[in-house]
C-alpha cells in the first residue's frame, strides 16, 4: 500500500505541476510556473501526502480528517506565494492577523494553480466553470483573504468559466505585460 501511494502521490503532484507549468507557460509567467509548489517535495510535504494519499483530493483534507489540521498544509502555505493564505500579517493598528492584498503576479499564479487542480482531480469530466464552482462554495467561510484578492481571482474564475482559456490566458499574460513594463 505504501508503494501504491507513493507512486500516486508522486504521479499526481507531478502532473499538478506540469499542468500548472503549461498555464503559467500560457499567462506569461514562465518562472512561476517552473518553481510552482517544489515544497511539495520536502519530506514535510511528500511524506504526509503519501500517507492520506487517496487520489481523488488533495491529502491535505485527509490529514485534517486524520489529525485535527494539516503538517503538511501549514509548511506549504507559509512557502508559497500563491496561496492567499500567505498573505496575512497583524494589523499594527487593529493588532490582529488580517489577510493582505497579494500582488497580480500571485493572483496568476494562483490561478493557475486552481484550474490545474481542477483538471488533476476532475480528470475527464473538467468543465472551465469547476474552478469557479470551487472558488464559490468556500467564499461565503473565506475570512483570510483581502476582498481585493478574493475579487480579482473571481473575475478571473469567472472570465474562464464564460470566455474558455483561451480568451483568460491571452487576457492574463496582456497584464502581466503591463506588469512588466512598469518594473
Amino acid at each position: 500500500m505504501i508503494l501504491r501511494n507513493f507512486i500516486g502521490h508522486f504521479k499526481t503532484v507531478a502532473e499538478h505541476r506540469h499542468k500548472v507549468l503549461v498555464h503559467c507557460i500560457k499567462a506569461g509567467i514562465v518562472w512561476r510556473g517552473l518553481t510552482h509548489d517544489l515544497s511539495k517535495f520536502s519530506p514535510t510535504e511528500f511524506i504526509p501526502g503519501v500517507i492520506y494519499f487517496q487520489g481523488n483530493r488533495s491529502p491535505n483534507e485527509k490529514e485534517r480528517e486524520s489529525d485535527g489540521f494539516s503538517r503538511a498544509w501549514m509548511h506549504h502555505k507559509g512557502r508559497n506565494r500563491h496561496h492567499f493564505e500567505y498573505w496575512t500579517d497583524y494589523n499594527p493598528k487593529t493588532r490582529k492577523l488580517e489577510p493582505v492584498s497579494m500582488p497580480d503576479i500571485f493572483i496568476y499564479e494562483m490561478f493557475c494553480d486552481r484550474v490545474a487542480a481542477s483538471k488533476t482531480y476532475n480528470k475527464e469530466s473538467y468543465t472551465n466553470d469547476m474552478p469557479l464552482q470551487y472558488f464559490m462554495r468556500g467564499k461565503q467561510t473565506r475570512t483570510m483573504i483581502a476582498q481585493s484578492t478574493s475579487d480579482r481571482l473571481e473575475k478571473l474564475l469567472t472570465m474562464l468559466s464564460e470566455k474558455g482559456e483561451d480568451y483568460t490566458f491571452a487576457y492574463i499574460k496582456k497584464q502581466v505585460r503591463k506588469l512588466k513594463k512598469k518594473l
